[in-house]
């Protein structure tokens, strides 16, 4: 049997761990042949491989990134792409595929199932968004890259006596300014779930330098004020109909200095927390994910996604792990708003 591998979608950390186990189980044991699609959708759509056997992933489990390469190509979006695709597999002689991605690379692999296509997926996203799976590799290796920086950013804030603003990745899901703003102490977290009061942002602001104390607050890229809108850098959209987000930290700042006259600055973390070595949970659940992912295709299980429901590693369809984004509980929110001001 010979078996397709891609990445899709943002790079992430842990990625390799995935390829290797798939690799490192799949050989010895099932006996099977693997082909790496480069560069996510792309890879099929214009037959981009490269050799995928155990001297090609040898050393790649601390790495960062991914050895395949990634991209955001929909070949739902490209006339003709899903024949295309279908040839491409025909053509190399794969009788499936592992997808490795969050949600529109395991949207694209959930359409390809109901078309036939023998498909695996395995969730990947650092904004850990993705329903079906308690966690998603990539997600505590981001999480702990802004809390870094957050701890290190409470030192020039006291010693400035300046505000600081940390703008971290989370598009519609604030699970990465949730888990680093109550790790990292801030005193404000914005998350795109709950829109914010700018008033009331400032008054915690204010609370703060009262209390002879500077202000560290994070905020999700995608969170808005009520009566705002998402910030844009640029009003494009890639193919999966995603706006391009940022500069909502620099519109804080503006607004803290105008309306209390205290100094603000903003830092934006931005592609640093998709990159550099996995943390060692993130390396033992994308691991863990590879060696069930090669198992379901053993099986035959397809058009499912490996997941994880507390330790265990269970299959859940792909359709049920895409259909809806997992978001932040208003409960957990207000545990953190406890330490808010």
């Amino acid at each position: 049997m010979r078996i397709g591998v891609l990445t899709g979608g943002g790079d992430c950390p842990g990625l390799n761990a995935v390829i290797r186990a798939i690799v490192r189980k799949g050989v010895p044991e099932y006996k099977y042949e693997f082909v790496g699609f480069r560069d996510g959708w792309r890879g099929p759509l214009e037959s981009l491989t490269m050799t995928l056997d155990i001297p090609a992933v040898r050393g790649i489990l601390p790495r960062g990134g991914t050895i395949l390469g990634s991209s955001r190509t929909n070949p739902f979006k490209i006339e003709g792409g899903v024949d295309q695709i279908r040839r491409t597999l025909m053509n190399l002689g794969v009788d499936a595929l592992i997808a490795i991605g969050g949600e529109d690379t395991l949207g694209v692999a959930s359409k390809l199932a109901d078309l036939g296509v023998h498909v695996v997926g395995v969730p990947k996203t650092i904004d850990n968004d993705l329903s079906g799976t308690d966690y998603t590799f990539g997600f505590d290796t981001a999480v702990g890259i802004a809390t870094e920086a957050i701890d290190r950013l409470h030192t020039t804030a006291e010693s400035h006596h300046r505000a600081l603003i940390v703008e971290v990745m989370g598009r519609h899901a604030g699970w990465i300014a949730l888990h680093s703003g109550m790790a990292g102490g801030a005193n404000v977290i914005l998350i795109p779930e709950v829109p914010f009061d700018i008033a009331k942002v400032c008054d915690w602001v204010e609370s703060r330098y009262r209390n002879h104390y500077a202000p560290i607050i994070v905020v999700a890229e995608g969170a808005t004020p009520l009566d705002g809108t998402m910030a844009q850098v640029a009003g494009e959209k890639d193919a999966f109909g995603h706006v391009r987000l940022g500069g909502i930290g620099e519109s804080i700042a503006r607004e803290i200095e105008s309306r209390t006259g205290k100094e603000a600055r903003t830092t934006v973390l931005g592609h640093v927390q998709r990159g550099g070595t996995p943390s060692s949970r993130d390396r033992w659940m994308a691991t863990r994910f590879g060696l069930h992912a090669i198992d379901a295709v053993h099986d035959g299980d397809w058009g499912t996604m490996v997941a994880l429901r507390g330790s265990d590693i269970i299959r859940v369809p792909l359709a049920e792990a895409t259909e809806k984004l997992k978001t932040v509980d208003p409960t957990l929110y207000a545990e953190a708003e406890v330490f808010f001001g």
